[in-house]
């Protein structure tokens, strides 16, 4: 008989940034009392699974996130740098619409299919792959949950689709808080799900703060 074992990968909720600032992998940006109230209703949403490995990101955000499936379960939080936000050379920029004629951004913005602007989706990929068979090994024959960012989870999932990687990033379904779920029969994938456990808290259609944040 074929085992099963789910790692599903959690966003983080959202961050306290009145700036509207591309935070990236700037430290210092924390969850709002929206997004502590997200993270708990995705433990709400966990609870009674039979989780048995917790790994978070090592931004705050992240680690905010993963800290009421921390108590909820009984785990502790391993920090891998391997589930961290993609890198972005727009970090600790604002942005708006008014930006694609800035030439501070036209110029980085030539190639979109690598893209041009940040940390290769190829890369991203490759490092999420890592991770989740490492956490899959774990908790094999259970769940386990790991807590990153929005184009790292949002990349994995195209690889597990077996899509293409380039993409338009106003229409990736990874939402705050949000769930995406990769279910494996010993180590072949055979599902992938989303959930949103946080859509109730969601503001102006719950589209991220910042893109790629």
């Amino acid at each position: 008989m074929s085992t099963t074992t789910v790692v599903h990968l959690l966003r983080h909720g959202e961050v306290h940034n009145p700036d509207g600032i591309l935070y990236g992998r700037l430290p210092e940006f924390h969850l709002s009392d929206n997004g502590s109230r997200m993270a708990d209703l995705a433990a709400g949403w966990f609870a009674g699974r039979d989780v048995a490995a917790l790994y978070s990101s090592p931004l705050d955000r992240a680690e905010e996130t993963a800290r009421p499936l921390a108590d909820e379960f009984g785990v502790a939080v391993r920090m891998d740098e391997r589930l961290i936000e993609a890198g972005n050379t727009f970090q600790g920029m604002s942005l708006s619409r008014r930006s694609v004629r800035d030439p501070r951004v036209l110029r980085r913005v030539y190639n979109p299919f690598r893209p041009s602007w940040g940390e290769p989706y190829a890369r991203i990929v490759a490092r999420m792959i890592d991770v989740i068979k490492v956490v899959r090994k774990e908790a094999w024959g259970r769940e386990a949950v790991c807590v990153s960012h929005q184009l790292p989870i949002w990349m994995a999932r195209r690889a597990a689709e077996k899509k293409r990687l380039w993409h338009r990033p106003d229409r990736r379904q990874c939402n705050l808080a949000s769930v995406t779920s990769l279910t494996f029969e010993d180590q072949k994938l055979v599902s992938v799900g989303y959930a949103e456990p946080a859509a109730d808290l969601y503001r102006n259609g719950g589209g991220p703060l910042v893109p790629g944040a």
